[in-house]
């Protein structure tokens, strides 16, 4: 077996492109448990995700996980999956159509939008070969996710680099950290809630969950915690919220290690004791609705706040495909395609030049 991935085909003089990729979590091909277990298996065998010793995490991931947590995660996301498939995946192939869209109003020459999964499909490896297959020299990456993490924006990052690795002719690499405190993203969050009040009313608190973390990671130096409670802090600001009005947590804890602080389920059976007649939650670390989203904090949530003793329970949704949200996508994107896009692209001109360059390969004997 070859090293190094196969090249497209390669005719002179044609226009180069540039390629945006959107990369998000990933998701398994359908709600069972034999669709979950290689998903959940390429999942926590990433270095990133795990860090406990390789040796001693093989045996309990192969010996106890992958034998029970299929079957169990398979119910879950069977509660939650539509007729079109995953929400992840379909809230990020539309985003990614929609951007394409998006753009086409802003730039002139040539681009291409493709979105990958970093477990599970459609692969980052295919993804950014469906880009060079269309030409595209440069490539933005765009993991989807606005608080940076080593495991999550990193883990996507060594995706891309790995696939490079095996490339003979590599593209040109632009990667976008995060974006937790962007002016458009902080807008499209503040637009969903002010709509979402609009049509129910405000509750007595506004809950802001991140997925959680180890603890440990942010005393070695991972900023994921900070970057949450500053996107925290800037929403707050952009509703007019006062501090008694909301809370930051982190849920999803998994093992005995301590995670960031304070846990989202604790809160809930607290705020549910006090009997507050009403709480919205909203997950600000999700472009894309997903399972811990609609299922975790929408259905387990609520659960567990009204068994407590609270009232009303509301999940405000993801970002999804929300008008606000695809320009703020797409704003952020121009950022960092600068030097590369060009609202001044002239097809005609483009055109001759092409036709100038296959001539001189012709002369110099190019077949193509």
């Amino acid at each position: 077996m070859a090293y190094y991935l196969d090249e497209p085909a390669y005719t002179h003089g044609e226009p180069l492109r540039t390629g945006i990729l959107l990369i998000n979590l990933g998701t398994p091909e359908a709600p069972t448990g034999k669709a979950l277990r290689p998903y959940l298996k390429q999942f926590l065998s990433d270095r990133r995700v795990v860090e406990i010793p390789r040796l001693i995490w093989w045996l309990i991931l192969n010996g106890v996980i992958l034998n029970i947590r299929p079957k169990k995660s398979a119910e879950k996301y069977a509660q939650i999956w539509s007729e079109e498939g995953s929400p992840l995946y379909v809230h990020t192939k539309k985003q990614a159509t929609l951007l394409q869209g998006y753009l086409s109003t802003k730039i002139n020459s040539p681009y291409a939008v493709e979105f990958a999964m970093r477990y599970g499909n459609p692969s980052v490896e295919s993804a950014i070969l469906k880009l060079k297959a269309r030409n595209c020299n440069r490539i933005l990456v765009m993991p989807m996710y606005p608080q940076y993490a080593a495991s999550s924006s990193a883990s996507a990052m060594d995706d891309v680099w790995r696939t490079l690795l095996r490339m003979r002719n590599v593209p040109a690499i632009r990667t976008l950290r995060n974006y937790h405190d962007h002016p458009a993203y902080i807008e499209a969050l503040a637009s969903s809630v002010r709509q979402h009040w609009q049509q129910n009313g405000k509750p007595e608190k506004l809950i802001m969950s991140f997925h959680g973390v180890p603890r440990y990671t942010l005393d070695k130096g991972d900023p994921y915690h900070c970057e949450c409670h500053k996107t925290g802090r800037l929403l707050a600001e952009a509703l007019g919220l006062e501090k008694s009005e909301y809370m930051v947590c982190f849920q999803s804890r998994f093992g005995k290690a301590e995670w960031l602080k304070p846990y989202l389920a604790g809160t809930l059976e607290e705020l549910g004791k006090q009997k507050l007649k009403r709480i919205d939650v909203i997950c600000p670390g999700f472009s894309s609705d997903c399972l811990e989203t609609l299922e975790e904090i929408a259905m387990e949530g609520k659960e567990t706040f009204q068994h407590h003793g609270g009232g009303e329970y509301h999940y405000i949704p993801a970002l999804n495909e929300r008008d606000e949200w695809i320009h703020a996508l797409c704003s952020i994107a121009l950022e960092n395609l600068q030097g590369w896009v060009s609202d001044q692209w002239d097809a005609a001109k483009a055109a001759q030049e092409s036709e100038l360059t296959q001539l001189r390969a012709k002369a110099m004997g190019a077949k193509n």
